[in-house]
């Protein structure tokens, strides 16, 4: 786990920033699947289920509605990071990346 700082040495002590900062990016990722599941799901497959699998049409509502919620979350965070980068902060949230 050399990206948290600890090297390739065993025993080596992790860089608690970068531990911090992994586990905020690992929140952030949970949290856009978990919105992604349950705006996908309540949108296209019915609550009464019949079978066992996706049906067709469910299967293609859920292709274009996981495209669409990636295209208008790149969307939103270049918009983010415009506004950041305008402002001075560097990207959003004031991160640089």
């Amino acid at each position: 786990m050399s990206f948290l700082g600890g090297g390739s040495k065993p025993g080596a002590a992790v860089n608690s920033d970068r531990m911090e900062m992994a586990v905020q990016e690992l929140d952030m990722i949970t949290d856009v699947f978990n919105r992604l599941v349950s705006s996908c799901h309540n949108k296209c497959v019915s609550p009464r289920y019949a079978e066992p699998d996706l049906n067709k049409g469910e299967s293609v509502c859920i292709d274009r509605c996981v495209a669409k919620f990636f295209e208008v979350n790149k969307k939103v965070g270049e918009k983010l990071q415009s506004v950041g980068n305008a402002a001075g902060g560097g990207g959003a949230f004031g991160m640089q990346s």
